[in-house]
């Protein structure tokens, strides 16, 4: 008996510590290769045993910790300086952790929809700028893409072959990786890095979280969503995922097997003939570019394909899925500001284009909250010109989207880059993401670095009625206001409507006179309001002298039409 107890309590001995040495986690955001964040008490945080004593060693100095009743322990170092590489030594009384080749510097995250998720191996730009990416002071940490219905703790564990959830160090074979994030690294982030590495000469951390098709609500937490009346349809469809997601569990396996065979059916009798319509039509289209025509509709299959199940936890369009999934995980990560391209997904619906207006800075609001490091800058993107050309001075439903965005500007340490003039009317994608780089990288230069400097195109300001025409004047005129090679003063401007107090705007003649702009139109004998690109796809060439473009801009507060 005494001889069995002995074996009993060495067995119980050696679970107890092979527990003990497994206790010790660290988040995937802490590892290898990171960026810290300068001039910050610099978090550093995990898990181990409950009770059990925490020291994080860096720079030679001693940060003791101790892990809380859930494991979780969460230390903050001293404030440091720009520099590096460093190591870290985290030890517990049964293990010891080492988190090699560790910079200080400044940490951004880039994050929103498929724009920003446009790798740089697919950017027009892409192979220079891979063959030139040997800057080793530019580390990159990709969050993989995935939804939950409650907030993360840690980035689910990837392959460990795959760069994917890991810092990694900037090189051209890295940059090229076919495995890393979709086409490569956000190609609009790595241009935004490249220019923060340059203009600030220290090194420069890129957190990409982001997700194709992907509304704002997705990317809010639902604490935030709680907090606006306006928005608790969302909550609701929420809490409705919550409250099904074990009979809705039990019933996807056969939904995802009757949606296969019905995939497959289609491929067989529809799929593979549409295949090559849309070969065709391609050819049509490149054909078209090449003799300056009008490219050709895109032909429709003829039936539309099955629409895959919906997945237990309402998949990565659901309110607060991604921030749960993707964003929750970095949380209080020390880092400097946020870019963000975002807002087709709110802009199908008038309805949302126009609500984008409360739910975008309720998501600054959300992540600052949230992160607890005060009005960290928060740069964005407003919407590309996309679809057919203007027929009309006022129509569609971006307008409102690009609206929503540049009254976000009211929020402290915001910043907007204009691209108005580089989209592509029949790609939603536009390949040139290194101008939108560039222009976000000023917009930070002068909110987040404080330089003075002119990184914004014309805002409008305000307007003055003068007989049977409106002057406008701007903020952010730079240099002067100019407009592009196809300005003629005699035809004016682009992208200028005018209407009277019927609301019906008619396409004006705008001129440069000076700083100011005056519209005007031999329809309109009493005109009261101006609207500037005010469509999908704008044709104004409104810039000041330094190349960048006016914002679109109404200056009236006319309700937005009754259908898109």
């Amino acid at each position: 008996m005494i001889k069995k107890a002995i074996i009993i309590t060495f067995a119980i001995n050696v679970l107890l510590g092979l527990h003990s040495k497994a206790a010790l986690k660290l988040p995937a955001i802490i590892s290898d290769n990171m960026v810290l964040q300068r001039n910050i008490e610099v978090p550093i945080w995990g898990w181990a045993n409950a009770g059990e004593a925490i020291q994080v060693t860096f720079k030679n100095k001693i940060f003791k910790g101790i892990a809380g009743n859930d494991g979780k322990w969460h230390i903050k170092l001293a404030k440091y300086s720009a520099g590096g590489p460093y190591q870290m030594l985290i030890t517990t009384d049964q293990e010891r952790t080492v988190i090699k080749n560790i910079l200080i510097g400044d940490v951004w995250v880039s994050s929103g929809q498929s724009n920003m998720e446009f790798g740089i191996q697919t950017e027009r730009n892409g192979p220079e700028a891979i063959s030139k990416a040997t800057d080793t002071l530019l580390h990159f940490f990709y969050v993989p893409m995935a939804y939950a219905l409650q907030p993360q703790a840690d980035i689910a564990a990837g392959a460990a072959d795959s760069p994917n959830g890991k810092w990694v160090v900037c090189s051209p074979q890295q940059m090229a990786d076919p495995k890393w994030a979709w086409h490569g690294f956000s190609a609009v982030g790595y241009y935004f890095a490249q220019q923060i590495r340059h203009t600030t000469g220290v090194p420069v951390g890129m957190i990409a979280t982001y997700k194709g098709g992907t509304p704002a609500q997705a990317w809010i937490s639902i604490d935030g969503l709680q907090q606006q009346p306006e928005f608790k349809n969302y909550v609701a469809k929420h809490q409705a995922l919550v409250d099904h997601y074990n009979d809705a569990k039990a019933v996807y396996p056969q939904q995802l097997t009757a949606y296969k065979d019905a995939q497959k059916q289609w491929d067989e009798e529809v799929g593979d003939g549409y295949k090559t319509v849309l070969k065709q039509w391609d050819a049509e289209v490149a054909q078209a570019k090449a003799n300056g025509l009008k490219s050709p509709p895109q032909p429709k299959p003829s039936r539309p394909a099955p629409q895959a199940p919906q997945t237990p936890e309402g998949g990565f369009g659901a309110p607060a899925n991604l921030y749960n999934a993707m964003v929750s995980p970095i949380i209080g990560y020390g880092i400097k500001g946020v870019i963000w391209y975002q807002g087709e997904g709110n802009g199908d619906l008038l309805a949302d284009a126009v609500a984008y207006k409360d739910l975008f800075p309720l998501l600054i609001n959300d992540w600052r909250n949230q992160w607890h490091q005060g009005n960290f800058p928060f740069l964005f993107v407003q919407l590309a010109n996309f679809r057919n050309p203007a027929v009309k001075p006022s129509e569609g439903n971006w307008p409102w989207v690009r609206e929503a965005q540049l009254k976000t500007l009211s929020l402290p340490a915001t910043g907007m880059a204009v691209i108005t003039d580089i989209g592509e009317a029949d790609n939603i994608h536009p390949k040139n993401k290194r101008d939108v780089g560039l222009r976000l990288a000023l917009a930070a230069r002068h909110v987040a670095y404080g330089e003075n400097i002119i990184f914004s195109g014309p805002v409008y300001k305000a307007m003055k009625i003068e007989g049977n025409r409106i002057r406008i004047t701007f903020n952010y005129t730079g240099g002067g206001l100019t407009a592009d090679s196809t300005y003629n003063p005699a035809t004016g401007l682009k992208g200028f409507g005018v209407a009277g107090s019927d609301g019906n705007f008619v396409w004006a003649k705008a001129i440069i006179d000076g700083n100011t702009v005056i519209v005007s139109s031999g329809d309109v004998a009493n005109p009261v309001a101006v609207r500037y690109n005010w469509a999908d796809n704008p044709p104004g060439n409104l810039y000041n002298a330094e190349k960048l473009p006016a914002s679109p801009f109404r200056t009236d507060d006319w309700a937005p039409p009754v259908h898109p």
